[in-house]
C-alpha cells in the first residue's frame, strides 16, 4: 500500500505531501489544478522516463519521494541488489536536475532506475493516460487471467527449468570442435604433469622441508647433539654425575628426617630425565649424516613441487584437487559422444514433460478465459459502453515460444461499437475507454469465486492507480464506476482521479488538488478533506463555482448513499 507521496519543485508544485490510506483514495479539483501531475510523479518513482522539463522554473532540481508498505517480493529484490531493508516500509526517492541528470535512492541508499522498475510490479500498477498500454502488457494480461482462474504455472516452470538446464549442457558439449581439441590438449598436459609428479600426499613438501633443514645443517647439528650429550652424561663432571652425588646425600638425610624423602624423589626423577635426554641426543647424533647427494635430491623435489603449486594451487592439497578436476573434465570430453547421447535422451524426456504440463495449463487458461470474457463484458457495459469483449488464449507450441509461464499468448480484445471487429486493447483510441476496461477487468477478477486464495498465490500489485477513468460518462454509469472502484478497493488500495461527484462520493479518503498564486508564481497543493469540506467539494462538482443550498443538500445525500452497501448498477 502507498502510504505517502511527496513532490518538491516538480512542474507547478513547490511542495506537496499526500498521505494515503487503505481502500479508495480519490483526488478531485478544478480542471488544470494539476491532478494528473501527482500520478505522473508516482510513475517516475516506479521507473518512468524522466525529463528536465519537469523541474519547476527557477529551481535546481525536482525531488520526488514516496513510502510503500513492503512485500516479500520487494524485499527479495532489495536483497538481490544489495539494498538494506527499512523495517516494514520501502522508501523511494528520485531527484531530477535541471541539467537532465538524476539520482535514485531506495531506503536512502543509492540505487538505479532499473531497481525502481524491478520494484514497480510488486508495489503499484499505474493506469495513467500516458502509461496504461505500457503497464498492461502481455505479461500483465496473462497474470490477470491466471489470477482469475486460480491457474498456477509452477509445474510448467519446473519442467521448463529442467529442459533449459539440459539444453545448456548439450550446447556446452557441442561447442566448436577446435575448442574441444584445444581443451583436451591443455587438460591432458595438466593431468599428465600432475600425475607424473607422483605426489605422495598433501604433506609431502612439509616433511621434505624438515629433512632439508637437517641435512643443510648436519655438521652443526652433530656437534651440538654430541656436546649436549657429553655435558649431560659422558663428561667427568656431567649433570648425571652431579645429580647422582646430590641424590646420595639427600637419601642419607631422609633416613633422619622424612621431609627429605620428597626431595630425594625429585632428584631421582631429574636424574632419570637427564639420562633419557642424553640417550635421545646420542641416538640423534648417530643418525646425522652429511649427504650432499640426498640434499640435492630434496632440493630438486621441492623445486618441482613449488612449480606445481605456482601453476595449480597454493598447496599440494589444492594441486591434487586440481588434478582430479582436470581428469574428470577430460573424461567427460573423451566420453563426449556417450554423454551427449545420454543428455539428448534426457532432453527428449524433459521436452515431452514440458509439453504435457504446458498443454494442461493452456486448457485451464482457455476455460478461465471464457468465464473472464463473459464477466468482464458485463462489467464493461455497465460503464457507459456497448462493447463486445473477448480474452484470447493462443498456444504456441514451437520451441521458440516456450517459457517458464507456458507457451500461451494471452490477449484481451474488444469491439467498442456494434458491428466492428474485435481488436487488441492497444488499438483502443480513447484513454478513458482503456481505463474503464481495466477497471472492469480488475473488478471481475476480484469477484472470482476464490479471490482471497488467488491473491495469496499471485504477485499482483497492492496499489492500483487510475487517471481520467470517467471521461465520456455520467449519470447512473458514473455511479456504477464508483461502486466498482469501491468493490475493487476492498481487496487492494485504489487511487483514482475523478471529475464526477457520483464517483467522488465513494471515497474512503478524499483529497483536493488546489492551484493558487503567491508572489507572482503558481502553486499547486494537495490536502485531505474532512466530511464538511467534502460536501462543499462535491457540491462544487455538481453545480460549478456558484454553490447553492440545493447542491449542498444533493452532495450530502450522495455521501450518505455512497456509504450504504453497494447495489448492482446498470446504464
Amino acid at each position: 500500500m502507498l502510504l505517502e507521496l511527496r513532490a518538491e519543485n516538480y512542474a507547478v508544485i513547490d511542495h506537496a505531501v499526500a498521505e494515503f490510506g487503505p481502500g479508495l483514495n480519490l483526488l478531485t479539483g478544478e480542471t488544470g489544478a494539476g491532478k494528473s501531475i501527482l500520478i505522473d510523479a508516482l510513475a517516475l518513482l516506479l521507473g518512468g522516463k524522466a525529463s528536465s522539463d519537469v523541474v519547476r522554473f527557477g529551481a535546481e532540481k525536482a525531488v520526488l519521494g514516496c513510502v510503500f508498505e513492503t512485500t516479500p517480493g520487494a524485499e527479495e529484490i532489495l536483497e538481490e541488489n544489495g539494498i538494506d531493508p527499512e523495517g516494514d516500509e520501502i522508501l523511494l526517492r528520485r531527484e531530477i536536475a535541471g541539467s537532465g541528470k538524476g539520482r535514485v535512492f531506495v531506503n536512502n541508499q543509492p540505487a538505479t532506475v532499473g531497481v525502481l522498475r524491478l520494484l514497480a510490479p510488486e508495489l503499484a500498477l499505474v493506469h495513467a493516460q500516458s502509461e496504461t498500454l505500457v503497464a498492461f502488457d502481455a505479461a500483465q494480461q496473462r497474470m490477470l487471467l491466471d489470477r482469475f482462474g486460480d491457474v498456477s504455472s509452477e509445474e510448467v516452470g519446473a519442467a521448463f527449468g529442467r529442459w533449459k538446464e539440459l539444453e545448456a549442457k548439450i550446447r556446452e558439449l557441442q561447442s566448436v570442435e577446435q575448442d574441444r581439441l584445444r581443451l583436451m590438449d591443455l587438460w591432458s598436459f595438466q593431468a599428465k604433469e600432475i600425475e607424473s609428479a607422483g605426489i605422495t600426499d598433501a604433506e609431502e613438501d612439509v616433511r621434505l622441508e624438515t629433512e632439508k633443514r637437517v641435512l643443510a645443517n648436519s655438521e652443526r647439528l652433530f656437534a651440538g647433539a654430541t656436546a649436549a650429550q657429553e655435558l649431560l652424561y659422558e663428561a667427568e663432571v656431567s649433570a648425571e654425575t652431579l645429580l647422582g652425588g646430590a641424590l646420595r646425600h639427600v637419601e642419607d638425610l631422609a633416613k633422619f628426617d622424612e621431609q627429605f624423602k620428597e626431595t630425594a624423589g625429585q632428584l631421582a626423577a631429574a636424574k632419570a630425565s637427564v639420562e633419557d635426554a642424553a640417550a635421545t641426543l646420542r641416538d640423534f647424533a648417530g643418525k646425522v649424516t652429511a649427504s650432499p647427494e640426498r640434499l640435492g635430491e630434496i632440493e630438486d623435489r621441492l623445486a618441482a613441487l613449488d612449480r606445481l603449486k605456482r601453476k595449480y594451487g597454493s598447496s599440494l592439497g589444492e594441486v591434487i584437487a586440481f588434478g582430479a578436476d582436470v581428469a574428470s573434465k577430460l573424461a567427460d570430453l573423451e566420453n563426449r559422444d556417450a554423454r551427449l547421447a545420454e543428455l539428448e535422451k534426457d532432453l527428449t524426456i524433459a521436452a515431452a514433460k514440458y509439453m504435457v504440463v504446458a498443454r494442461k495449463l493452456s486448457a485451464e487458461r482457455i476455460a478461465a478465459a471464457k468465464k473472464l470474457a463473459k464477466t468482464a463484458e458485463r462489467q464493461i457495459n455497465e460503464l457507459a459502453m456497448n462493447a463486445k469483449f473477448e480474452v484470447g488464449v493462443t498456444p504456441r507450441e514451437d520451441v521458440e515460444a516456450w517459457t517458464a509461464h507456458g507457451w500461451d499468448r494471452v490477449e484481451c480484445r474488444i469491439a467498442t461499437n456494434p458491428g466492428e471487429p474485435l481488436k487488441s486493447l492497444t488499438e483502443i483510441a480513447s484513454g478513458g475507454e482503456m481505463s474503464r476496461v481495466m477497471l472492469a477487468l480488475k473488478v471481475s477478477v476480484e469477484e472470482g469465486a476464490n479471490a482471497a486464495a488467488k491473491r495469496r498465490k499471485m504477485a499482483l500489485p497492492r496499489t492500483l492507480v487510475f487517471d481520467e477513468i470517467d471521461i465520456g460518462i455520467g449519470g447512473r454509469a458514473a455511479e456504477a464506476v464508483g461502486q466498482k472502484l469501491k468493490t475493487l478497493s476492498e481487496a487492494q488500495q485504489v487511487i483514482c482521479i475523478t471529475h464526477l461527484p457520483q464517483i467522488a462520493a465513494f471515497a474512503d479518503q478524499h483529497f483536493l488538488i488546489e492551484k493558487g498564486e503567491s508572489g507572482g508564481r503558481t502553486h499547486t497543493g494537495v490536502r485531505r478533506m474532512k466530511r464538511e469540506e467534502r460536501v462543499e467539494e462535491i457540491a462544487r462538482m455538481l453545480s460549478g463555482a456558484n454553490l447553492t443550498e440545493s447542491s449542498r443538500r444533493h452532495a450530502e445525500q450522495m455521501l450518505s448513499s455512497a456509504g450504504r452497501p453497494a447495489r448492482t448498477a446498470g446504464v
